[in-house]
């Protein structure tokens, strides 16, 4: 592939630049505002973005065919207060249009958190796309799962793909069944004690359809609002750091709001911490991708990143769908 250019906005470290680079691609512009996340950046991509978008002049980036956003998601998610446009980051949407208005690329490659669809009963999602459509663009959209590509994380997030003449989800094609044992590294460290943890009786775990297993929980206080007494064998009890689940299923979505990294698993002998590492596995991250020395930084940044595995599946096909006369052998 050839020829082929396109802008990073709400970069993070990088999760579009890896895939679309190593697809052929080659980044022009990029675009956040940490710092931290600006320093790792530039350590594993050798361009430092640009800060504060809002302050970026549109006729100031460089043209591009494909605009790659994963935009903040915290004014949509259920995990934050869902407010929406009211939430100066979930504002940061217009600025991604009037970069559209200005270059007018061929693709719009956005990724943002499933509940983006139903915030305020459909409304803002409808408005996004209504905005986008004004631009001659067909918006295309679905939610996906990261542990449908070959990770071992229940991920759910919209990706929504705007262009001219529309996008084909149904040739996305899905990888096999990755299970948390398959990204373990081989060392046994931070193994919990065992007065700091109850494991379920073995009948009482269940294999949901998200993939999670749970199967016990480390023994710190449950909930107490709305939750019925004895029902410790309900994961829903249990703040999300206590829960503990099984290495033969996926694990739960990491988390921008863990910053000490409190995920803990059980491979049928011991219960132990996720390294650092097996969590940047979890979004498919290669081991060769250098790491910020802050934990609580690294924590942060692979909980805003998107899941690789998936976002390259769909660019496969984005490239295959609008870019086949720029392709070689990817």
């Amino acid at each position: 592939m050839k020829n082929i250019k396109f802008i990073d906005l709400f970069a993070g470290i990088g999760g579009f630049h890896l895939v679309l680079k190593k697809l052929g691609a080659e980044c022009v512009f990029a675009s956040e505002w940490d710092k931290h996340a600006q320093d790792i950046y530039f350590r594993n991509h050798k361009i430092r973005p640009n800060g504060d978008i809002t302050k970026i002049n549109e006729k100031e980036i460089p043209d591009h065919d494909i605009l790659c956003a994963g935009f903040p998601c915290q004014a949509f998610s259920i995990s934050g207060k869902q407010k929406g446009f009211e939430d100066a980051r979930g504002t940061l949407f217009f600025d991604i249009l009037r970069i559209v208005r200005e270059k007018k690329p061929r693709v719009i490659f956005l990724e943002n958190v499933a509940n983006l669809k139903k915030h305020d009963k459909g409304r803002t999602f409808s408005f996004m796309k209504k905005l986008l459509q004004d631009e001659g663009y067909k918006v295309d959209e679905k939610v996906l799962n990261a542990k449908d590509f070959g990770l071992a994380q229940s991920r759910e997030r919209i990706v929504i793909v705007a262009s001219k003449n529309g996008f084909d989800f149904s040739k996305v094609k899905n990888k096999k069944e990755v299970k948390i044992k398959d990204i373990l590294e081989n060392n046994t460290n931070e193994i919990l004690s065992k007065d700091e943890y109850t494991i379920l009786p073995k009948h009482l775990w269940k294999k949901q359809p998200s993939g999670l297993i749970f199967c016990g929980y480390r023994n710190k206080a449950m909930r107490t609002k709305g939750v019925r007494e004895d029902s410790q064998h309900l994961s829903r009890s249990h703040k999300q750091p206590n829960r503990i689940y099984h290495v033969d299923g996926t694990h739960p979505t990491l988390s921008s709001q863990e910053s000490s990294g409190r995920y803990f698993v059980y491979d049928g002998k011991n219960v132990r911490k996720l390294s650092l590492r097996e969590c940047y596995r979890l979004q498919g991250f290669p081991d060769a991708f250098k790491l910020s020395e802050s934990k609580t930084q690294a924590y942060k940044q692979i909980g805003n990143s998107v899941p690789l595995k998936m976002i390259e599946a769909i660019a496969k096909e984005i490239l295959n769908q609008f870019f086949k006369e720029n392709q070689n052998e990817v």
